[in-house]
């Protein structure tokens, strides 16, 4: 029963109660004060017609004052009636009916299950869209559900803990399930899930990776740990500790590889244009990119200044992006022993110092909790923390903190204490990157858009994810409806801002691309460079 139809049966109830005594007290006014014995359906009948102001019939008028009022009294409750009736009962019994309200049920073959709407589960559903992989969401939350749904989102309402709610989305005709709730209810969701299928691909999203063998014990094929990811990703973003560091280029076959190049101020090429450069002249290197504050602009013209502290996205064979980086480290005014604050220490920030004591820097931990090797227990909203951890004396500052709002504010207070620093910052949300790079971080990482990364390389057949720490999405599709076409004869560039650096043929990889030459062939796969939307853009012009 649904809750208007509870709020109706309770007030038929409390009106019926109000005609009957009503009744009651009419039929012993009548005697008492007109002197006339009244039945009382009769009674009944007057006041149904005063309440309703319908007439009053042969009783009326009335010789005593008491009836007189009693009548009028009556008048007015039916007046109440009804302007309480419309509010309370018409309008929500009317918005009930007019209402999309979310499914329970979803029936389809090769579907996706995930459980619940988070926001890096919100960046999985725009990879699988781009593939035109269908899904649905099985969303605990009514509310929620109402609006994921009215948005358009393939959604149905129900307790994912809930083995029938499972069964309701066709969870054994499905190919996977993906769960990012709490630890704890992300384990019952899929012992759940297990008494409906042993077969079904199961894939859970973690936060504390110690919990990790306790999900393989549930029945968990795949467990993802973003958090510790991001932050080795984060720790490995500053430049002047960590250029060599592996993994710091992406290797594709063994004559090609991929990587961001931070400029830093200082360098010999900061300030001067692509063609100034001459990068593939001097190093064989060709510019796929760029980042400026947060913008990623491809292609890049031999026009356009390389600004300090942007990023470059290149391409060469192997080492001679670290050449160019050696040559580069090599004139900064480098200290022997580095300054690093790091601003949380949860999961990613623990990670990111287990990268950094490998290093020779000295570290300054800030955190809100006394934990062990905090060094300072403080709020990051608040300047003297950052006097207290010498913040304006550091190399780089890391700020790792749950929440975006304030990694604004500690992004705001750490630049203004130190703004030569090199600040690498989280963001928890990916529409809160642009806003972080504003406040003064020179380098911005999204944990949702690595989680996505991280789980569509683990649900998805067709794509191989060669990375998910950077920036940019490196991936290796089919070459789909680019089959006997050119790069320049479908403007691959143009039309999606994507750089297609290789293909793969028979296992042989191939990095000399003519673009005005090289057709692709059936069977091919293409090493694709671009941004999350720009892959989605690649895959929808050529796959969809």
């Amino acid at each position: 029963m649904s809750d208007w139809q509870r709020r109706v049966l309770r007030a038929v109830g409390i009106v019926g109660t109000i005609l009957l005594s009503y009744a009651l007290v009419y039929q012993w006014g009548m005697g008492v004060h007109e002197g006339q014995s009244v039945l009382f359906v009769q009674a009944l009948q007057v006041v149904i017609e005063a309440v309703t102001t319908a007439g009053f019939g042969s009783h009326a008028p009335w010789s005593s004052p008491q009836m007189n009022a009693l009548v009028l009294f009556m008048n007015l409750t039916g007046v109440l009636f009804v302007f309480l009736a419309i509010p309370l009962f018409a309008v929500p019994v009317l918005r009930e009916a007019f209402e999309q309200r979310p499914p329970e049920t979803f029936s389809e073959a090769g579907h996706i299950v995930l459980a619940p709407h988070t926001s890096r589960i919100e960046a999985l559903i725009g990879e699988l869209e781009a593939q035109g992989r269908s899904y649905v969401l099985l969303e605990p939350r009514r509310e929620k559900a109402k609006a994921l749904h009215a948005d358009g989102y393939s959604v149905a309402y129900g307790d994912p803990e809930s083995v029938s709610a499972l069964e309701r989305v066709d969870l054994r005709a499905a190919s996977a399930l993906v769960v990012d709730g709490r630890d704890e209810v992300d384990t019952s969701v899929i012992l759940s899930a297990r008494e409906i299928s042993e077969e079904i691909q199961t894939v859970a999203v973690i936060e504390d990776k110690a919990l990790e063998s306790y999900h393989r014990m549930a029945g968990t094929d795949h467990v993802l740990s973003p958090r510790q990811l991001l932050g080795r990703g984060l720790a490995g973003e500053i430049p002047f500790l960590l250029p060599m560091a592996e993994g710091a280029t992406i290797g594709i076959g063994e004559d090609l590889e991929v990587a961001e190049l931070d400029i830093e101020t200082g360098s010999p090429l900061c300030g001067q244009t692509i063609g100034q450069l001459r990068l593939r002249e001097r190093f064989g290197i060709d510019v796929i990119g760029a980042w400026f504050g947060g913008t990623f602009e491809s292609p890049v013209g031999p026009e356009t200044t390389i600004s300090c502290r942007a990023r470059l996205l290149v391409s060469g064979a192997p080492g001679r992006i670290q050449a160019l980086r050696r040559e580069d480290s090599s004139t900064l005014q480098l200290r022997k022993r580095q300054r690093v604050v790091v601003i949380g220490y949860g999961q990613s920030g623990q990670a990111a110092v287990d990268v950094l004591a490998d290093t020779e820097a000295r570290l300054t931990i800030i955190d809100a909790k006394d934990r062990l090797d905090v060094d300072i227990v403080g709020d990051a909203r608040d300047p003297e923390v950052y006097e207290k951890a010498r913040a304006g004396a550091a190399d780089a500052i890391i700020i790792d903190l749950d929440d975006d709002t304030t990694t604004l504010f500690a992004t705001l207070i750490a630049r203004d204490a130190n703004p030569g620093a090199h600040i690498v910052a989280r963001a928890n949300e990916e529409e809160n990157e642009r806003k972080i790079y504003r406040a003064g971080a020179d380098y911005v990482q999204s944990l949702a858009a690595i989680s996505g990364r991280m789980m569509a390389a683990t649900v998805l057949d067709r794509e191989e994810v060669l990375s998910f720490r950077t920036k940019i999405d490196v991936v290796r599709l089919p070459a789909g409806r680019l089959a006997g076409c050119t790069l320049a004869g479908e403007d691959v560039r143009a039309r999606t801002g994507c750089t297609v650096v290789a293909a793969v043929r028979e296992g042989d990889v191939i990095t000399s691309l003519d673009p005005e030459a090289h057709a692709f062939e059936e069977g091919d796969e293409l090493v694709v460079v671009g941004t999350d939307e720009g892959v989605q853009r690649f895959e929808e012009q050529f796959f969809h």
